[in-house]
């Protein structure tokens, strides 16, 4: 299956500074990718290499298995992460613009428009201007604007920014159904809670290098099954100092820590309930959030 994007040892450089520095992936059609990395760890340059905004430096860029040229671009939508929108202008005379220059007719554009907004609870303020609305309902906008022309490859700058938990379902549901329906999307954010639930596979970068990648099956078995959640009763002083226990984050009667390379969770239990009243106790798959904090510092193995 021909991958929709594809990346080969990509490198851009800033001045001297290497923003991207050998980035590899590819995504499949029907498939959710997450390039995820902490603020200046190259996502966003990575991604205006892939819709060619920017050129790399070395390496190739290939859109549905050929190398990227503009014509491809119309079967891509974007959603930058930052509003692209003319806040003087009406909802609706945005979308027909932008659907416009993603090749659509005012017709088509304004069929598509009430189909979209219909769905996203927002037809209603399609006469507004820009600047009446806020920002979640920007969001919501620029949502359309991507997708409007029916693109294969969706590409999101933090997809979730200015969302409420309602509205962030909503724009979820739709996700996954572009996803059943083939289409590609690669979405950069922190919500490691949304990557968690959405994403087949990831890219883990930092300093404009893969550090992690894999599904998100391989990426958690991948790091062992070292970390512990703790519900307890007493003084939790007890966990931080015992010699098992790496690191550990402590909420006052719950308690995420991860054990040292070797550790007996047993034994660590068999410690706790010494000095605790322990009413639960979980050895687990480290979370998405874990890894990527403790790859980033540098604490995994």
């Amino acid at each position: 299956m021909t991958p929709s994007v594809e990346l080969v040892e990509v490198r851009k450089s800033y001045g001297g500074f290497a923003a991207v520095d050998g980035i590899s992936f590819s995504i499949p059609p029907a498939h959710i990718f997450g390039l995820l990395g902490p603020n200046g760890a190259g996502k966003t340059s990575t991604i205006r290499m892939m819709i060619g905004i920017t050129s790399p430096d070395s390496g190739v860029v290939r859109l549905f298995g050929e190398p990227l040229r503009r014509r491809a671009l119309r079967r891509v939508g974007y959603l930058p992460e930052e509003r692209g929108l003319y806040r003087r202008m009406t909802v609706g005379a945005n979308l027909v613009f932008l659907g416009q220059l993603a090749g659509l007719s005012v017709t088509t554009s304004k069929e598509r428009i009430a189909a979209w907004t219909k769905r996203l609870e927002i037809a209603d303020w399609v006469g507004r201007r820009v600047d009446e609305l806020s920002k979640g309902m920007q969001q919501k906008i620029q949502f359309i604007a991507a997708l409007m022309h029916d693109p294969d490859l969706i590409v999101m700058d933090e997809p979730f920014a200015g969302l409420d938990p309602v509205n962030t379902m909503q724009l979820k549901d739709v996700l996954v159904g572009l996803r059943a329906s083939g289409k590609s999307i690669l979405f950069s954010t922190h919500r490691m809670d949304q990557v968690e639930k959405l994403c087949d596979s990831i890219c883990l970068i930092n300093s404009g290098k893969a550090v992690l990648q894999g599904s998100l099956s391989e990426v958690k078995n991948g790091n062992g099954r070292r970390f512990v959640q703790i519900d307890y009763e007493g003084d939790g002083k007890c966990l931080a100092d015992n010699p098992l226990v790496d690191s550990l984050n402590d909420y006052g009667n719950h308690a995420e820590l991860r054990l040292k390379p070797g550790a007996d969770s047993q034994e660590l239990l068999q410690a706790a309930m010494r000095q605790l009243r322990v009413l639960r106790f979980q050895v687990m798959d480290p979370s998405l959030e874990q890894i990527f904090i403790e790859r980033i510092s540098g604490k995994y193995d």
